[in-house]
């Protein structure tokens, strides 16, 4: 039987998508109750993956559970390439896994011995399995990286932070294209190049660029209405295509030498401009000659400016793993064009017993998931399916990637530096990770709690006189910072009074725990399973819990009614820990009083640690609220009446603000006068007017 996964079923809440090359999984949207400070993207593709069609058979393993309901499913599955997936009673994936036979690797699992403790608890918490075979072992291994990045299953190795890098883009759509800097889907046409590990390193090469190759920065409205060379033209940063300072012909050269430069083909690309520099010379045509002197001065400026630059490698990435205490880091340094892009550092989460390798190879699948590879990676640590992966990386970019373990020369000398740099981010985190647990103890026993707090959630309101109102949320944990769980809270009801903060933190809480508890039920913060006696490896291979552990609000005891009434009616009051934290006398830092249900209000030594990492939370929630607020308060100052009528597009709305200057002169002309503005007939002006001027029909 063929299942298509529902979208509404207990499997981590995800949403199927049928694609072209099969079934993938995006995270379902958030209503307007509960807004995401951020998106995550979706893949481009599923890397080219067969049909899927994931198969079970109902009531084959009913009622079993561990070995004997995969030694239920053994005896149906081919020999055939594949992915599984192995769940758990609540129907969450526990595993994905892929396979070049699969009735021969999930019999090993089905015997029930020789396994690590990882491997044996997976086992005994597995109540059904789904498969999908695939044409090829390589078709497998893109699947699996796929699904194992958008399911996050317990027992993978996940690669937690997967922020979006930056790109340098040169768009194609434009008879003079622009250098820009880009990030997030690279839908837009243009040819793209990076990644960089940074927006200030997309910067500084672009700065670069522009003095080399005179391209424009300029958008394609800035570009259409330029009458004069703009300031970049006359400090020698762009050629002016604008203003036909350079003939289309000569422009799109500088263009191709751009693209030939970012593309690896430098030493082509200075070759030939010393060539040009040297015939102008010889020509007495100084001036020119002087032009390219600058464009190879520049050009030599951006292979140098950026710190470790090999002179055997023009385009890698090199990957080193460190492992050890329990916690593995992998540092990533990217280069291209021989010059070093930037580098970024990970910690995924992996168990402790895996081998080095072994969470490299995952890592390094999943990295590349939904970016373009290089020609050549270079590794730390060799794992079993490297040359698998390599095939699949280039049947995926489709051209020629090597995936190398260097053992001597320059290409080794750089390993060991990147190896180096993970070592150190390695031990700083560790310090950092310490440190955090140590406040969160003390933060535990300052107010109470059982045990430290796996999920903080702090809660702010930011508006002007009342006006575009919001509310934000900001979460940590023992890692710190969640960004991603971050959630922000446009205040809707018509009930409140402008500037009302209770009103406001009871619609935020509202909507807050009620969305929590229709997704996740009312049960509540549990206590870590480490502390239960129950699975050891649960408290770390089990991510950020869904509900608070500590609710802090940024207010005093107004703010601490509000927010305990709405609890109280929610029916969780007993369930969720909010306390208060009220700022001092003249509203200065270190002064602050903390209220606690069951405990007079109380303040903290001006010097104590925990005072200091609250502070810090509160602020951090201070200051997600007021961007947000700028945000939304930036969207609708640059929003324009004239944009309400229909019927009035852009040609119109130009002409009308020639006319009048503002949007508000436009409000108050008559129909004659609306009249004399060109492209503005009577029938027009009459719709223009009556759009202001409703209460007097």
């Amino acid at each position: 039987m063929t299942r298509t996964p529902n979208p509404t079923s207990p499997e981590t809440s995800k949403a199927a998508v049928q694609t072209d090359g099969g079934v993938i999984y995006k995270e379902t949207d958030q209503d307007d109750d509960e807004q995401p400070a951020m998106e995550a993207p979706l893949p481009a593709d599923v890397a080219n993956v067969a049909s899927i069609e994931w198969n079970e058979s109902p009531g084959l393993a009913e009622g079993l559970k561990g070995a004997e309901v995969i030694q239920a499913f053994v005896k149906h599955l081919p020999n055939q390439p594949g992915v599984y997936r192995m769940m758990n009673e609540a129907g969450d994936v526990l595993y994905v896994g892929k396979a070049r036979s699969l009735k021969k690797r999930v019999t090993n699992y089905a015997q029930g011995r020789g396994h690590t403790n990882r491997i044996t608890r997976m086992i005994a918490q597995t109540t059904n399995m789904e498969f999908v075979t695939t044409r090829t072992e390589t078709e497998a291994l893109l699947l699996e990286a796929n699904l194992i990045k958008r399911l996050k299953p317990r027992f993978n190795v996940l690669m937690r932070d997967d922020k979006s890098f930056p790109y340098i883009l040169i768009t194609d759509e434009h008879e003079a294209p622009a250098i820009l800097k880009h990030r997030g889907s690279r839908s837009r046409k243009g040819s793209f190049y990076g990644p960089f590990a940074s927006a200030g390193a997309v910067g500084r090469t672009i700065n670069a660029l522009q003095r080399a190759f005179l391209l424009r920065t300029c958008t394609d409205s800035v570009y259409e209405s330029r009458t004069r060379p703009c300031l970049l033209y006359q400090i020698k940063r762009c050629s002016g295509p604008c203003t036909s300072e350079i003939d289309t012909d000569g422009y799109a050269r500088l263009v191709d030498e751009a693209k030939d430069f970012l593309s690896g083909r430098s030493q082509a690309v200075k070759a030939q401009l010393s060539t040009a520099m040297q015939a102008a010379s010889e020509d007495l045509d100084f001036e020119r000659a002087a032009v390219y002197r600058d464009r190879l001065s520049a050009l030599s400026h951006v292979q140098s400016h950026q710190g470790i630059n090999p002179q055997t490698v023009e385009e890698a990435d090199i990957f080193a793993i460190h492992h050890d205490a329990g916690m593995a880091c992998i540092q990533v340094f990217f280069f291209r064009t021989g010059q070093n892009w930037g580098n970024r550092a990970y910690f995924p989460k992996a168990d402790p017993s895996l081998a080095p390798g072994e969470i490299l190879g995952a890592f390094i699948g999943q990295f590349y998931d939904d970016k373009p590879t290089p020609r050549m990676i270079l590794i730390s640590d060799d794992f079993e399916d490297r040359s698998l992966l390599q095939e699949a990386l280039s049947v995926r970019m489709d051209r020629k990637t090597t995936i190398t373990v260097p053992q001597r020369g320059e290409k080794r000398e750089l390993v060991d530096q990147v190896l180096t740099n993970a070592r150190e981010a390695h031990g700083r985190n560790l310090a950092e990770t310490a440190s955090q647990t140590r406040l969160l103890e003390g933060l535990a026993k300052t107010v109470d709690l059982p045990h430290p707090p796996r999920r903080i959630e702090v809660y702010d309101n930011s508006h002007i006189m009342g006006t575009n109102a919001v509310g934000g949320m900001i979460v940590a944990g023992p890692e710190g910072f969640a960004k991603n769980q971050y959630r922000k809270f446009n205040i809707k009801s018509t009930d409140i009074t402008p500037g009302d903060d209770f009103g406001m933190m009871r619609e935020v809480m509202q909507r807050r725990f009620s969305r929590l508890i229709k997704d996740h039920g009312d049960a509540g913060p549990t206590l870590p399973d480490a502390v239960d006696g129950a699975d050891p490896d649960a408290v770390s291979q089990s991510g950020m819990p869904a509900w608070p552990d500590l609710v802090l609000i940024d207010g005093g005891k107004g703010q601490m009614s509000a927010v305990r009434t709405i609890l109280e009616d929610l029916g969780i009051a007993d369930k969720v820990t909010a306390i208060g934290i009220a700022k001092g006398m003249d509203r200065e830092a270190g002064r602050e009083r903390f209220f606690v249900k069951g405990k007079p209000d109380f303040t903290l030594p001006p010097r104590d640690p925990v005072l200091y990492f609250v502070q810090r939370l509160r602020d951090e929630a201070h200051r997600f609220a007021i961007g947000t607020h700028r945000a939304r308060r930036k969207k609708e100052l640059i929003s324009n009446p004239l944009d309400e009528i229909a019927g009035i597009g852009p040609s119109r709305k130009r002409a009308l603000l020639h006319h009048f200057g503002t949007a508000k002169a436009v409000s108050r002309a008559g129909v004659d006068d609306l009249t004399t503005v060109e492209g503005i007939s009577e029938t027009v002006a009459e719709l223009i007017y009556n759009h202001f001027h409703e209460d007097n029909r």
